[in-house]
């Protein structure tokens, strides 16, 4: 393949986020929702960054497996109503899940540290 580019990509918005994917070894993560469980395989992590602000992380989407099998997608919020700082009652694991894929994220500059270890 022959490819050739011209000039730096440059952003528009003052708002940049970025999506990390990451996959989990199947039987080791499992999310209870209204009383049943959910076998999480995947996780899809979004970052977002206002007016050159630290990086945080906004959301996180499981893709799972239901008791009876069918996929289920799940999202949690992880900022708090007013934007400004992390959601509480969010489980420790999902934050190790925030924390794997900031890991990933560092290659595209961004720098993450989970809430109450700053």
């Amino acid at each position: 393949m022959s490819l050739s580019a011209i000039g730096d990509p440059v952003l528009l918005q003052d708002d940049i986020q970025v999506s990390v994917g990451i996959d989990l070894r199947p039987g080791t993560l499992t999310l209870t929702r209204n009383g049943e469980d959910f076998a999480v395989h995947h996780a899809l992590v979004e970052f977002t960054s206002a007016d050159g602000d630290p990086w945080a992380a906004q959301e996180v989407t499981f893709s799972a497996k239901g008791q009876d099998g069918k996929p289920v997608e799940i999202t949690v919020d992880l900022l708090n109503d007013t934007w400004d700082g992390p959601r509480t009652g969010v489980p420790d694991a999902v934050w190790k899940v925030v924390a794997l894929a900031a890991t990933s994220a560092g290659d595209v500059g961004i720098t993450y540290v989970p809430p109450g270890r700053a």
